[in-house]
């Protein structure tokens, strides 16, 4: 994984989870995440052991590793945070990702908060950079995952994933899926 092999861990805070109306759009950031090379996710907000259930089952079929936390108190996973690294959070209101990620450390662990109900002001003003994909209103989703492909310079699409029991080769048509047989090979 991108972050691991560099030594920086990167997760990512999903604030105000909502076990009903957020179910999906969660579980796609979580999912996005992983794909992206974040170490794991931290959510608050409603307690969802289904979801993080359906984030394991992914990670055991399609390898890891990564990382699911819940945690009621976003403020403490905020204030932990800040005395070991860096936390930028993801708003239309920030500042353009291309103005502002050269200045972000490659050298110190990485908390990246989306929200899904309104963010609290106190967000902003503990986060060490507001920053923005776009100045319009866009998915949590799409900024995580644009925020990711620019930290790893594009790298992270193109890792594989330890202990996967479930690959896809690459082909122009078609699907072609590759099972790990009973000896632990793909």
């Amino acid at each position: 994984m991108i972050g691991k092999m560099s030594g920086q861990e990167v997760y990512v805070l999903r604030l105000g989870h909502r076990r009903e109306r957020d179910k999906r759009v969660t579980m796609h950031v979580f999912l996005t995440a992983r794909a992206l090379s974040a170490s794991g996710v931290i959510y608050s907000g409603d307690k969802d052991d289904d979801l993080e259930k359906r984030v394991q089952a992914v990670v055991g079929n399609w390898g890891g590793p990564f990382e699911v936390t819940y945690e009621e108190n976003w403020k403490k996973v905020v204030d932990d945070w800040k005395k070991k690294g860096v936390v930028c959070h993801l708003t239309m209101y920030g500042v353009n990702i291309d103005d502002c990620l050269h200045m972000v450390s490659r050298n110190k662990d990485l908390l990246v908060i989306v929200g899904s109900q309104k963010v609290p002001r106190e967000i902003f003003q503990q986060a060490d950079f507001n920053i923005a994909i776009g100045n319009q209103p866009h998915s949590e989703v799409a900024a995580l995952a644009l925020f990711l492909d620019r930290l790893f310079q594009g790298k992270a699409i193109k890792e594989g994933f330890k202990d996967a029991k479930i690959k896809i080769a690459p082909q122009e048509r078609g699907k072609k899926v590759i099972f790990q047989n009973n000896e632990g090979n793909l």
